[in-house]
């Protein structure tokens, strides 16, 4: 019984963050992955409406604006890169990352996610450098009436 005692105890203090310190059982990998895979996919989809509204944005300005075909293009290429990456993290989110057989090509479609991540990252700076202003009804009101 006493040792009993001091293996939960000496589990505990290995564990210190665990709520269970009886209970010691294995992180489930897949489902971590799957869960990184949605995190990344909401905050895709948001980045993805935010450049539709910066293409709205430019187009409703017309090609008489400064960069207009630049931003133009990096906002298209960045929206293409965004459906590539939705694609590849469905894939990620749907094979077992539990099967050994499937752990390369994960390990494989994570680094590829990883790095079109980071080049949108980069295209996205641009955009935002170059800038998109919003134009409408608010613009209009506000370059009138600044308060």
């Amino acid at each position: 019984m006493e040792s009993a005692q001091y293996l939960t105890c000496v589990e505990h203090s290995v564990n210190p963050g665990n709520p269970n310190p009886g209970r010691s059982q294995p992180i489930n990998l897949n489902h971590y992955a799957t869960k990184k895979s949605v995190a990344e996919s909401m905050l895709d989809v948001a980045l993805f409406m935010s450049n539709a509204t910066r293409l709205k944005a430019v187009l409703e300005q017309g090609p008489s604006s400064h960069y207009y075909t630049t931003l133009v293009t990096l906002i298209s290429i960045s929206l293409l890169l965004q459906v590539v990456i939705g694609i590849l993290l469905v894939v990620i989110a749907r094979l077992n990352l539990n099967e050994v057989g499937k752990q390369w090509q994960l390990n494989q479609l994570n680094n590829a996610a990883t790095t079109l991540v980071f080049i949108t990252v980069v295209i996205n700076v641009f955009i935002t450098a170059f800038g998109a202003h919003k134009t409408g009804f608010l613009a209009a009101r506000t370059s009138k009436n600044p308060l």
